[in-house]
């Protein structure tokens, strides 16, 4: 019986830097090694691959897309290589795969399958949102996108507010980046003027901001977070 194949989960840039700049040397070995991937979007997964192995073989590469189109029932044979003896990569189109990722769902059968699961290092952008916020570190939830409807949202900034101050927890939200400056606009609002807010935004690129400061300290904010990905945190002490 052939050995099977591991599962490596590998982290790609946060932006269009060099990728050795933010990622580590293994990731390269590692992408030497492999051809076949799990990934979001072939074009991108593609110029990923090529900016951090220019010379290999693009046609030698053997892709499947996992996006929120992708049907349950077509998971299981995503795996077929690994049960054959070749080991496979995941590939988020930013960050750490099956973090706020459809890559979890791999993942989870990956093991039901005794397959061995290796994560790689490399940049999580709500992870470098917490370290660099001073909020608790001990504790703390990632709460992904808040309700679009006005009313919604700013009632669930509200319970994530009392959830914060309950647990000492630090809350972590995103926002889709054109609507970040209506978000930041709707926790000046609606936060009690003490809470603080950290805006970890463009993390680990050149245009990289990251401020914590009070709800009330925000409401003049010259800032622009149109179109720039943009991690929000709160906490209530």
């Amino acid at each position: 019986m052939n050995e099977k194949g591991k599962l490596y989960l590998i982290p790609t840039r946060l932006g269009d830097n060099p990728p050795l700049e933010v990622l580590p040397l293994s990731i390269k070995k590692i992408i030497e090694q492999l051809d076949d991937y799990i990934v979001e979007n072939e074009k991108t997964a593609r110029r990923f691959i090529k900016r951090v192995v220019p010379n290999k073989p693009q046609p030698s590469l053997r892709l499947k897309v996992l996006n929120k189109y992708t049907q349950q029932s077509e998971l299981n044979s995503f795996l077929d290589p690994c049960e054959n003896g070749l080991s496979m990569g995941i590939i988020s189109e930013a960050g750490c795969p099956a973090i706020a990722d459809p890559g979890s769902d791999i993942v989870s059968i990956a093991h039901d399958k005794n397959i061995t699961v290796v994560p790689l290092v490399g940049p999580s952008s709500i992870l470098l949102a917490l370290m660099s916020s001073g909020m608790n570190g001990q504790s703390f939830a990632f709460n992904g996108y808040l309700p679009i409807d006005k009313n919604e949202r700013k009632k669930e900034i509200k319970t994530l507010e009392r959830r914060s101050a309950e647990l000492n927890q630090t809350q972590l939200f995103i926002e889709t980046p054109y609507r970040n400056n209506q978000m930041l606009a709707d926790l000046v609002s609606v936060l009690n003027p003490n809470t603080r807010i950290c805006v970890a935004c463009d993390l680990t690129l050149p245009t990289e901001f990251i401020k914590t400061k009070p709800a009330k300290d925000w409401k003049n904010s010259k800032e622009d977070l149109h179109k720039r990905p943009t991690i929000f945190v709160i906490q209530k002490d």
